[in-house]
């Protein structure tokens, strides 16, 4: 029995072992990333949803830097928030990065939220992520960028038939387009089930377990060995420059480029809204800690109606959709209308975090915006709440 438990201990530990090994397959180096020099001041920041802001692989790739550049002085920014996608990340990469300061490195994922949280269509995937990319190197030209496509079932099930997700592929036109290096989790993932070396389980689903997590880790740590420096951090190669971005053509010419937040207490609002902290016990539903303390222009009268003045090519919101989540009818500029759903399919216990864009290819230019509650209880919901965190303007 002792033989028979160490046998089986020695096989487990050795298939462990085989599915967080990695090689060069699913990482690709585009323009590599530059060598931090001793006594170097670095930050580096982290920018996704709820897989980056768990604690998962960015703290093991913040291991991984400290062990191999031991006398740089780094600074890691946090910025995972969970369940939202690329045009939310757009739109807070000024609050949540940029006021950080000079950024040295960015990771940023998406791929994951892309595709089951938001349903991105490849153009607003795209639009999302340019956006992402092009304002970060705006600020920070000699920035280095690595983009992680996480893995879900539907990504995973994708590879096996032979195709790519929508998000997926969106997001590698985007590092394609400006030679940035990705790092393929789901491809991975997807492959070593299929040779027999990890199993969904083992990898802990989307929410990855620590060994899925150290599967990301090392692949990207494995991106770092692939000829870029020595062990001991020295430089190999010279890195490649950063593309020029007044020389390089935008791949759609309404990515979100100039991404941002607009407070709605700078909007006019009739009383049946409030702009304030919600009294969330008396509110069915949970909802994350993050959001505790808050304000929120809040109203679940139909008929409540707001106006803002904006400029730029694209406004939505930023909200909070829970149980009682309903629908807006927006108007631009007296001219285009609709409504819009805020209940999501994630909302029936939850007041689950989303953008809604109204317009996203407006003129370039001031514009005014008018929302109104609808009367309408959409479909799964049990009434026709609106809570608006933010507005987001491009």
């Amino acid at each position: 029995m002792r033989i028979f438990l160490i046998l089986l201990l020695l096989l487990f530990s050795a298939a462990f072992t085989n599915a967080q090994t990695v090689t060069e397959r699913n990482i690709q180096p585009g323009k590599l990333p530059t060598p931090f020099k001793p006594g170097q001041k670095v930050r580096v920041a982290f920018l996704g949803g709820s897989i980056t802001e768990m604690d998962g692989f960015r703290p093991m790739v913040c291991e991984n830097l400290k062990k191999r550049f031991p006398q740089t002085e780094f600074d890691f920014v946090a910025a995972g928030i969970g369940s939202t996608c690329s045009m939310t990340g757009a739109a807070r990469l000024e609050r949540d990065i940029l006021s950080k300061g000079p950024i040295d490195l960015f990771f940023v994922e998406f791929a994951v939220n892309d595709d089951q949280d938001a349903a991105h269509s490849e153009e607003q995937a795209i639009r999302g992520m340019e956006g992402i990319v092009r304002h970060f190197w705006k600020a920070n030209p000699n920035g280095d960028i690595v983009m992680i496509f996480f893995a879900n079932e539907h990504l995973i099930d994708s590879y096996k038939k032979g195709a790519e997700a929508l998000s997926i592929t969106a997001h590698r036109k985007v590092a394609d387009h400006y030679g940035i290096p990705t790092i393929n989790v789901a491809k991975e993932v997807q492959q070593q089930i299929d040779e027999g070396h990890l199993t969904w389980k083992q990898y802990g689903g989307v929410h990855p377990a620590p060994h899925g997590n150290r599967i990301a880790a090392n692949m990207i740590e494995k991106l770092y060995d692939g000829g870029i420096w020595f062990s001991d951090g020295t430089q190999i190669k010279m890195p490649q420059e950063h593309p020029n971005l007044t020389e390089t053509k935008p791949l759609d010419p309404f990515f979100y480029e100039n991404g941002r937040f607009v407070s709605p207490d700078t909007a006019t609002f009739s009383s049946d809204l409030m702009w304030g902290v919600p009294d969330w016990k008396s509110i069915p539903g949970s909802f994350r800690n993050n959001y505790a303390g808050q304000k929120l222009l809040c109203s679940d009268k139909p008929g409540a109606e707001l106006k803002l003045e904006f400029e730029g090519k694209a406004i939505g919101a930023f909200v909070l959709a829970g149980p009682d989540a309903g629908a807006l009818d927006y108007e631009i500029d007296g001219k285009k209308s609709g409504k819009t759903v805020l209940f999501h399919k994630f909302s029936g216990g939850l007041h689950y975090p989303r953008t809604v864009m109204f317009d996203d290819q407006l003129s370039d230019g001031k514009h005014t915006l008018r929302l109104k509650l609808s009367a309408e209880t959409p479909n799964g919901s049990n009434g026709t709440a609106a809570r608006i965190l933010q507005f987001v303007a491009n």
